[in-house]
């Protein structure tokens, strides 16, 4: 369209303005894409929380505020920032905590199973403990008293102890015998962990001697128990009481003074020093 010798310039209008009105980009929203900004919901504060953010995660220890606010403004709230970033992981992987005064971030407690990681500690047991347990698989059932009298020296109620953690060895029953005295023997766990079918495996005289566990200066009137498998009970032994496996060792036998040391096994002969 023309009027009077100057020809009209088209304008273009924008449809979601009216007239006089100056259109703005339309927002990314959830319907026309998603958001290309505000990773931290305080858009000025987002470099100085993306730092923040570095830091901690580079750190091999929590890192307290002055370190922290180094890397700042002189102006920079950094305890403030902290919080904030603090609140954005709140429902992430990682959260923001504060240890002793510093930060640091730590997986989420409902997640920590996720890195759990489960080993069998090794223990080395003692000489005391070897040798009784060798003494209660070639002379089972024994008792506390019988084992002493083998060894030569009394045994500590904590080397029993142990050998009834490691589950190699179970309380059977009771002697029928003045005391009542507790009788063991060793446990499906021991020929398991061993790899014997069964206690006739167990290795005989020659084999030990041929290993170098054996003197080859043996009296000659040596007898060496052959093992074998037995019932639960003997013609000897009769059944636990009840609240037997409640109890600790030391309470079943004989008071017999405990000179045995859990690290050496050695028996004192005349600790007083006297003549």
């Amino acid at each position: 369209m023309m009027i009077d010798g100057d020809p009209a310039e088209e304008q273009p209008m924008d449809e979601n303005c009216t007239d006089g009105e100056v259109s703005e980009p339309a927002a990314m929203t959830e319907e026309n894409g998603p958001s290309l900004v505000t990773i931290h919901p305080s858009s000025e504060n987002r470099e100085k929380l993306r730092i923040l953010e570095a830091l901690l995660f580079a750190a091999a220890e929590p890192l307290d505020l002055k370190t922290l606010s180094e890397h700042l403004g002189e102006g920079d709230d950094t305890e403030k920032l902290l919080e904030e970033l603090q609140a954005n992981y709140a429902s992430r992987g990682v959260h923001l905590k504060r240890i002793g005064g510093r930060w640091a971030f730590r997986t989420a407690e409902d997640l920590g199973y996720l890195l759990e990681k489960h080993t069998v500690e090794q223990r080395k047991l003692s000489r005391a403990a070897l040798e009784t347990l060798a003494i209660i698989a070639y002379h089972q059932p024994a008792t506390r008293a019988e084992i002493e009298e083998i060894r030569g020296v009394s045994t500590s109620s904590g080397t029993l102890d142990v050998l009834l953690e490691t589950g190699w060895v179970k309380m059977r029953g009771r002697r029928r015998a003045p005391g009542r005295p507790i009788t063991y023997g060793t446990s499906p766990g021991f020929l398991e962990h061993f790899g014997f079918e069964n206690l006739s495996d167990l290795p005989g005289m020659s084999e030990l001697k041929g290993a170098g566990l054996l003197s080859s200066n043996l009296p000659a009137n040596f007898v060496m128990p052959v093992p074998t498998d037995l019932p639960d009970l003997t013609d000897e032994e009769e059944a636990l009481d009840n609240g037997d496996c409640d109890e600790t060792p030391d309470m079943f036998d004989e008071d017999i003074e405990d000179t045995d040391d859990i690290d050496d096994d050695e028996s004192v002969d005349n600790p007083s020093g006297d003549g």
